[in-house]
């Protein structure tokens, strides 16, 4: 028998099926975060699953629909036991460096086909538009998107990157189950208007890349010098230069509380996240990625890791602080339309 312990459980959105406190990212599973082992990575799911994860969260655009793809055995062995989320906006074309946002109803239907196809599902259980369209009138967006529930192709909607007006005219069209954006240590940016709005609705926040791609970690100084060749952090501003170097100091703090508590710096990032939310009486669920079982295994035990109220103190200034924006072209942002 496993002594993998696991975690506590959450509701996803108002009404909604309960999933662990935890859920996995699996982007850097298939693309830009350097070559994986596979065998691995499905150890890895197999791990998170029986430590409680239940939230698996992918997307078309995440290789190219190989990630999806990658995931559908899993999901196919264990449909029962897992939530699964997946999304639809950003398209690629033959040249690797365009990043279009679509969001009309035909582009949106199309998309759907083709993730229950490489998913080899029936039935999407949260289905995010990935980035916003300025140009498309949320309501023909998003009542696309319901006409899918309607349908029975997916169970819930979810937003991802959106202000809080923009989140409360999409409930007002359909009720969304969650909102995914980023928020660490490193990026609260959204607790500007998007969770006030969350609260509000009673939508459940989903953060993506709550360890700061990992820098948060300390699993790299500067992106150029230590990562690999197509590594994508080689091309966000925080990470490199005369900025990787300001906000690698803005670490002392987070390495000094986790040596207190015998945890890892990962481990604190995320309890941060965490007890944030209940600040703001939030319902949050993470998804760090991770393709390795151990550090799989560490990011779940920060679940029961609780900081103090002098240790959140010394935490609180460092978002400020940061060097740099998120992405080098922050357009498609929440944050550009705030």
């Amino acid at each position: 028998m496993s002594d993998i312990r696991k975690i506590a459980t959450a509701e996803l959105g108002t009404g909604g099926p309960r999933v662990g406190v935890q859920g996995l990212g699996c982007m850097g599973i298939s693309e830009f975060y350097g070559e994986t082992d596979e065998a691995a990575a499905r150890d890895t799911l197999e791990a998170a699953l029986e430590a409680g994860v239940t939230l698996f969260d992918t997307a078309d655009v995440y290789g190219r629909g190989a990630n999806e793809a990658f995931l559908a055995p899993f999901v196919g062995a264990h449909r029962d036991e897992l939530t699964l989320a997946t999304k639809f906006a950003i398209e690629r074309t033959d040249d690797e460096h365009y990043r279009g946002v679509r969001n009309d109803p035909a582009y949106i239907r199309d998309a759907v086909e083709g993730s229950l196809r490489r998913l080899n599902t029936d039935v999407i259980d949260l289905y995010y538009m990935h980035r916003r369209d300025p140009l498309v009138p949320l309501a023909e967006s998003v009542g696309a998107m319901a006409e899918l529930v309607r349908q029975g192709k997916v169970r819930q909607l979810g937003l991802s990157e959106v202000t809080g007006d923009e989140l409360r005219e999409a409930h007002a069209v359909h009720p969304i189950a969650a909102l995914q954006s980023e928020w660490s240590l490193f990026s609260r940016d959204v607790e500007r208007s998007a969770v006030p709005a969350a609260v509000e609705l009673g939508v459940t926040l989903v953060p993506y890349s709550p360890l700061g791609r990992g820098f948060l970690t300390g699993a790299f100084a500067d992106a150029v010098k230590d990562l690999a060749q197509d590594d994508f952090r080689k091309h966000q501003p925080r990470f490199t230069g005369e900025n990787a170097k300001t906000n690698a100091a803005l670490l002392e703090p987070v390495h000094k509380i986790a040596a207190a508590h015998g945890a890892t710096a990962a481990q604190v990032a995320l309890a941060w996240v965490q007890q944030r939310a209940q600040v703001h009486g939030l319902t949050v669920v993470p998804i760090p990625g991770t393709r390795k079982r151990s550090r799989l295994l560490e990011n779940v035990e920060a679940t029961r890791l609780t900081l103090t109220q002098q240790e959140l103190e010394l935490l609180e200034p460092i978002a400020g602080q940061v060097a740099g924006d998120r992405y080098p072209d922050m357009s498609n942002t929440a944050t550009a339309r705030e």
